[in-house]
């Protein structure tokens, strides 16, 4: 599979849902080309925003579309790596406010 592939694949999944994908093309290509460079290197689609542990059980949160997409894109009409967005931010009728970190610390990789 593909970047052109997974989008089309992930576009007709999530917009049904009220998820879409920012309008900043380049940044998708990017995101989507690094979520399926995590799947070839760990197995699964580890958000490319986060850094993965290579254990899918303690990265379940962050398998693309993370745990924290829902409510990140509810309050900051964006997810936290800028790939899913409302309808409402992708019209610019929100701001683009920064979208802070949700994953517990001790989750977080140093």
């Amino acid at each position: 599979m593909d970047a052109t592939q997974l989008f089309e694949m992930l576009k007709k999944s999530q917009e049904p849902k009220g998820f879409f994908f920012n309008t900043d093309q380049a940044r998708v290509d990017e995101l989507l080309n690094n979520l399926l460079l995590n799947k070839e290197r760990y197995g699964y689609m580890a958000c490319p925003c986060r850094l993965a542990s290579g254990d899918k059980g303690n990265d379940a949160d962050i398998i693309c579309p993370c745990t924290y997409r829902e409510l990140d894109v509810q309050t900051y009409g964006s997810c936290y790596c800028n790939l899913y967005v409302s309808k409402a931010w992708n019209e610019n009728k929100i701001s683009h406010a920064y979208v802070p970190e949700q994953r517990p610390p001790e989750k977080i990789l140093v």
